[in-house]
């Protein structure tokens, strides 16, 4: 497989593994009931101010393995941007980029470099974080996309690449003295396990109106091939079928076979007449369907032939034609043509994402920014906001009601935006974690969720499309019953709305749109979330435990380190040190601050019941090794052998 080289990369790979562990500061919680709270308000959603590496190896006791979905929109690396490499890695080739703003090209010709380092150990983290039914949605421009492709394939795999997403993002032409305008960006798809599949989107009408029921059946259909591919291997399934109404010979066509065995064939047939299995002289046809020697096409295969003469079963199969309903392999051509067989409306699922969305259906930059200034009263205090509507289709088809969404670059918020979005349309219960780097991670990022989920003023102008049906090829004929369909909805909406338009073509569809004049508050969403600043680290400098994080981070950690499991057990008053059972094993963290805790016979009432097998942490024990391993204990001293990760 390809691989990519740059400064640092040497350094870079493993430094997720030296980043030292902070601890998250609850700073408020917020919801409409208790806008300022002190304590945690435990929804669920997080709203984090802080370094997005040092962030995310402080989310891995709580969350690894446990996202269902990330979208991230790192910086593209336009040089136009300014951000700053941060990240202070030991390697002297990194460590004079520390704090400089990355500019143009023409000016930093380490700018690659400087981006791939920063990106590398992120992406680590994020797929650790990610569930086995996970994915991550990347943004990226054509600034990066090839080297951000390529370390993808170096972290998650190149067989849990899904599709590069592209996003028509204007919805006008742009002008660039430079070259080629750019109307698109990419976003990039990488799953946990090589079997993710996205979810399917809802159906809509245009898809449903392919179904029809001409012949009375249960359940609208639509035609499909009768055939599958590879005759070759499937040679009992090529033969003839002898045609009701006509009396000819029908073959699956060349390297095809019919689609079932032979048998179930036989009685999908026999609903059109009576039918049986008779020996052919044809094995020089089959062979040639089958692309094969004639002396190696499978012998003995018979054909599905009229029982009773021609005459008797067409006039049996004319009855079925007239009066339906059909069998599921039926006849064209009124009942002349070939085989076809029927696909049930019921039997299909929704509609399946491609890599092409376009702002018709997931918005468009501009969008974005109107959605920001309608939030924020009159102004956009974001340069480059993505539309919620574009994460909403990535939550969507990512995630089930109950996921939790990441977003380690949440910038204006849109992220959680889209998430409580989606979540108030499908009842859905699903948590968002945002991670913020900059300042404005209170004053935009987290002041954006609480107005959506609170309702916040408005006045002005609010739109909503009522009716859109896109204009194809194959429906022109219908736009009389379009145009009817339209003004219908405009009618029965009239008295939602100030100002109803008359349906309109745009963007190849009749679409009808209200326009409703709001003077007074939006409403909100609902839900609630908690703020945290990036706190201190878990260890000194001298690396002894940093008593000032306080007991129940240090828990936390010494548990995930030792199951790779959230610890959810709250601690006892009885047996304050035990920290949980699992696997037949039971962990314990004998630690009391600003005191030398000494694991000894007479202490070893803090185990409350018996297990297979201990872990105990302590600062000193005095119990020998074979008393250890005779009472399938593991002694661990404190802080000595507590793993660092």
């Amino acid at each position: 497989m390809p691989s990519l080289n740059w400064i640092g990369k040497e350094k870079i790979i493993t430094h997720h593994a030296e980043v030292p562990f902070r601890v998250l500061e609850h700073r408020y919680g917020f919801n409409s009931k208790c806008p300022d709270s002190t304590e945690a308000i435990g929804t669920g959603n997080k709203i984090i101010h802080g370094d997005n590496l040092a962030a995310l190896k402080s989310l891995l006791p709580e969350y690894e393995g446990r996202i269902d979905c990330i979208y991230i929109d790192p910086p593209y690396n336009t040089g136009n941007e300014k951000w700053r490499y941060n990240d202070n890695v030991n390697d002297p080739h990194i460590l004079r980029w520390l704090g400089e703003i990355v500019g143009a090209e023409g000016e930093d010709f380490t700018r690659h470099d400087k981006w791939l380092c920063m990106m590398y150990p992120r992406l680590v983290l994020l797929r650790q974080l990610l569930s086995d039914k996970g994915a991550i949605f990347i943004s990226i421009d054509d600034n990066e996309v090839s080297r951000l492709r390529t370390i993808c394939d170096d972290i998650f795999g190149a067989n849990c690449f899904k599709g590069d997403v592209i996003w028509h993002k204007t919805y006008s032409p742009r002008n660039d003295s430079k070259g080629i305008p750019t109307e698109t960006d990419h976003i990039l798809v990488y799953s946990k396990s090589k079997d993710w599949l996205p979810k399917r989107l809802e159906r809509d009408e245009e898809m449903d109106g392919k179904y029809s029921n001409p012949d009375n059946d249960t359940a609208p259909w639509t035609s499909s091939d009768a055939c599958a591919p590879n005759a070759a291997t499937h040679q009992g399934m090529v033969y003839a079928i002898q045609h009701p109404f006509t009396g000819e010979l029908l073959y699956p066509y060349n390297n095809a076979c019919w689609r079932y065995g032979q048998d179930q064939m036989l009685e999908y047939f026999k609903g059109w007449c009576e039918y049986e299995l008779r020996e052919l002289d044809d094995a020089e046809k089959r062979a040639e369907i089958c692309g094969v020697p004639v002396e190696t096409v499978r012998p003995g295969v018979k054909a599905i032939m009229l029982k009773n003469s021609l005459e008797e079963s067409r006039e049996k199969a004319q009855n079925v034609l007239e009066t339906g309903p059909w069998p599921r392999f039926y006849f064209t051509k009124n009942g002349q043509g070939g085989i076809r067989r029927k696909t049930y409306l019921t039997a299909v699922e929704g509609k399946l994402i491609t890599t092409f969305w376009d702002y018709t259906e997931v918005g468009h930059t501009d969008a974005a920014t109107k959605e920001l200034k309608a939030i924020f009263g009159g102004r956009s205090p974001f340069e480059t906001p993505k539309p919620s509507s574009l994460i909403e289709r990535i939550v969507q088809v990512a995630t089930d009601e109950d996921s939790i969404v990441l977003d380690a670059f949440a910038g204006s918020g849109s992220t959680a935006h889209a998430v409580l979005s989606q979540n108030s349309k499908d009842k859905g219960n699903r948590k968002f974690v945002l991670v913020e780097l900059m300042d404005y991670a209170e004053d935009i990022t987290a002041e954006r969720v609480r107005r959506v989920m609170a309702g916040y003023p408005y006045k002005g102008k609010v739109k909503e499309e009522l009716y859109r049906k896109p204009l194809t090829a194959a429906n022109l004929a219908k736009v009389p019953q379009f145009l009817a369909e339209a003004n219908a909805i405009r009618d029965s909406n009239a008295d939602r709305f100030t100002k109803i338009a008359k349906p309109t073509v745009k963007d190849n569809a009749i679409v009808v749109v209200g326009e409703l004049n709001v003077d007074g508050t939006m409403p909100g969403l609902g839900g609630g979330f908690d703020f945290y600043e990036l706190g201190e680290k878990l260890f000194t400098d001298e690396d002894t435990l940093n008593e000032n994080v306080g007991e129940d981070k240090i828990r936390e950690y010494i548990y995930y380190s030792e199951t790779r499991q959230h610890l959810s057990r709250p601690q006892s008053e009885d047996y304050p040190y035990l920290l949980d059972y699992k696997d037949g094993t039971g962990y314990f963290f004998y630690y009391k601050p600003k005191e030398l805790t000494t694991l000894s016979p007479e202490t070893l009432n803090i185990v409350p019941v018996k297990a297979d097998h201990y872990v105990i942490y302590a600062d000193i024990c005095t119990i020998s090794a074979d008393q250890l391993a005779k009472m399938n204990i593991t002694f661990k001293k404190i802080p000595r052998d507590i793993n660092r990760f």
